[in-house]
């Protein structure tokens, strides 16, 4: 059975009704046939019953143990963090997401954990960084926002060698395309905003565990901590399942073809796409996403400065400068000016993390129309603009 049949076989009928849709249980607590004898749910924010039916799908596409969903993609990954202890120590890929940063130095650094960051991508780095009190790598791949390719195997083995868990955020790729748990991680992270929701409608993240005990873990600090999905966007996670599938293929097929054309533009120093020969990265990807490459593009201007980035973002037509990704409609953003202004100038620099970076999430038009947009924006280069204003401190990071 292929995974799309796979998946949509999977949805469950409602057992009460019938209804073919996973209806919205849209209450807070449930009645007790007498105390603490129930029907398997008690209060919504321990277990509901649309909430659980999503989270037995993403266990399901993930090759997962189980599943547990939260309030954002955020949420997720601090539920992930509350697994370590003061005195342990996260290597992480240097290339890293703003919020992920901002949350791992103005949180969790504070409560004596240490974070050596890397090029995950290179097992050698990886190797040295790692010490006995390495608890968790923390792994992007593709990275946010230069699309860097890491070895999920390779670094599987060096994370369980020292007794530490390997955590695969796996948002950009998503599990049609990518299934790290297969590959030995441990734990797999999702903002389900993105392509697991589809829609730009919603906000949600999600962990995977790959054994019965880490997910009885991840459970107790959902219902603990208390940051779960409600029961509407967990229906609107589902409902964008179903169309999963067909959405991340016809990504696919469309940003291969704009970083094609990206690359012929003599405006662009370089261009980030992992199905691409050139990127560095393209044969462990062709590995580990052999059905595709993503729908995220990355890019850097000749004129490597905000001002150019800038002006090339708002001269676009069909992308909307936005944040996020992975919906229908196609999205352009200034990394460094929107997602990750938390972290500071060099240390993006030293990650290969140029200013003029534009990251493009292709979304389900014509990848002939994006292409036009794009080159009528790349041809308006020439003319000059004025300078915007200078970058303002931390802004809200998606």
């Amino acid at each position: 059975m292929q995974a799309s049949t796979r998946l949509i076989q999977s949805f469950p009928v409602d057992e009460l009704t019938g209804a073919l849709a996973v209806p919205i249980y849209q209450t807070c607590t449930f009645v007790q046939e007498s105390p603490g004898v129930n029907k398997g749910f008690d209060y919504s924010r321990t277990a509901n019953p649309t909430r659980s039916a999503l989270e037995q799908l993403l266990a399901g596409l993930e090759h997962g143990h189980s599943a547990y969903a939260f309030a954002s993609g955020m949420a997720a990954i601090d539920a992930v963090l509350k697994l370590l202890s003061t005195g342990d120590q996260i290597v992480a890929i240097d290339d890293i997401y703003g919020g992920a940063f901002r949350l791992f130095e103005h949180v969790y650094r504070r409560f004596g954990i240490d974070i050596v960051y890397c090029d995950t991508a290179d097992l050698a780095q990886v190797q040295a960084a790692i010490t006995e009190r390495t608890k968790l790598v923390w792994l992007e791949t593709p990275s946010n926002p230069t699309l860097k390719i890491s070895d999920i195997a390779g670094l599987a083995e060096l994370a369980h060698a020292v007794g530490a868990w390997l955590c695969v955020d796996n948002t950009f790729a998503s599990p049609v395309l990518q299934q790290p748990i297969l590959l030995g991680a441990d734990l797999v992270v999702h903002s389900a905003t993105k392509y697991l929701g589809g829609h730009s409608d919603l906000i949600a993240g999600a962990v995977v565990a790959a054994t019965e005990e880490l997910g009885k873990q991840i459970q107790f600090i959902q219902n603990a901590s208390g940051a779960i999905l409600g029961p509407f966007d967990s229906f609107l996670v589902i409902r964008g399942l179903e169309t999963l599938h067909l959405r991340i293929a016809q990504h696919c097929r469309a940003a291969l073809q704009v970083a094609k054309f990206l690359q012929t533009r003599p405006e662009i120093s370089a261009v980030y796409y992992p199905g691409l020969e050139s990127h560095s990265g393209h044969a462990i990807a062709k590995k580990q996403q052999p059905d595709g490459f993503g729908g995220i593009i990355a890019f850097v201007l000749n004129d490597d400065t905000v001002e150019a980035a800038t002006q090339l973002a708002t001269s676009l037509n069909y992308f909307k400068l936005a944040v996020s990704l992975g919906g229908g409609k196609s999205l352009v953003c200034h990394s460094a000016s929107m997602t990750h202004t938390a972290i500071p100038a060099e240390t993006r620099r030293a990650a290969g993390f140029a200013d003029s970076l534009l990251r493009l999430s292709i979304g389900l038009e014509a990848a002939d129309d994006l292409i036009a947009d794009l080159a009528q924006a790349l041809d308006s280069l020439a003319v000059p603009v004025a300078a915007p204003a200078a970058l303002e401190p931390e802004s809200v990071l998606a």
